[in-house]
């Protein structure tokens, strides 16, 4: 018997293959599962980098759900591969199988969150919807993979004057995932090197790459007279 995941009630459980459904066509399609105490983090990644020197930002969503007290596990799955057992509604049957994904292996931090603005989720839609026009009229005619990546990755890993500097692909998850809805104001928190777009159905979170390359060469040793 495969083994599932056991939620709270169905309504939670369908809203985790509702996030699961949204996942599956964003970034690499997996989803990272962490539940412990009876709470569920459900995160994805609609943009992170590829390989030592790729420049784009990590930008991460994450949804959380109540599931069974007793539910332990840590695991990334393909999203596509959840469904909704057929003999109980409050049950999502996991794959045989697990998948890995290395924006998993970067943890935003749990404490230490400091609010330092807010945005409405308005401004959060229109300049996703921004952005899909752009990668749009950005994209040539047959483009291969290799350049789909390359010209969302330009576009959604640039930094954004109306969001204070946070890449537009922070927009774009925050809508694609679903988390925004009405009339909100979305709460911006810092903690280390990440940002948090804290909204009532999900967080955003981003985190810049480190810098790279070589540092200035200091000189050592007593110095000549």
């Amino acid at each position: 018997m495969s083994q599932r995941l056991l939620f709270s009630d169905s309504a939670a459980a369908a809203d985790a293959l509702t996030y699961s459904s949204r996942t599956a066509p964003l970034g690499d399609g997996a989803v990272r599962l962490r539940a412990t105490g009876g709470v569920m983090a459900m995160t994805s990644a609609p943009l992170a980098p590829r390989g030592l020197l790729d420049p784009t930002p990590t930008v991460l969503g994450m949804r959380v759900l109540a599931v069974d007290p007793e539910l332990e596990c840590d695991l990334v799955v393909e999203a596509s591969t959840l469904v909704r057992a057929d003999d109980d509604p409050a049950a999502v049957v996991l794959p045989d199988s697990s998948v890995s994904a290395g924006w998993a292996g970067v943890a935003p931090p749990r404490a230490g969150w400091q609010q330092v603005g807010a945005f409405d989720a308005a401004l959060l839609a229109e300049r996703a919807q921004h952005g899909v026009t752009a990668v749009a009229g950005a994209m040539p005619e047959n483009p291969g993979e290799d350049v789909v990546r390359q010209v969302r990755a330009s576009i959604w890993g640039a930094p954004d004057a109306a969001l204070d500097e946070l890449p537009l692909g922070a927009a774009f998850a925050a809508y694609a995932l679903g988390f925004l809805s009405g009339d909100e104001s979305a709460r911006v928190l810092t903690a280390a090197s990440w940002t948090r777009i804290t909204l009532e159905r999900g967080h955003v979170l981003v985190r810049r790459p480190a810098a790279s390359g070589l540092t200035a060469v200091r000189a050592t040793g007593r110095s000549s007279a």
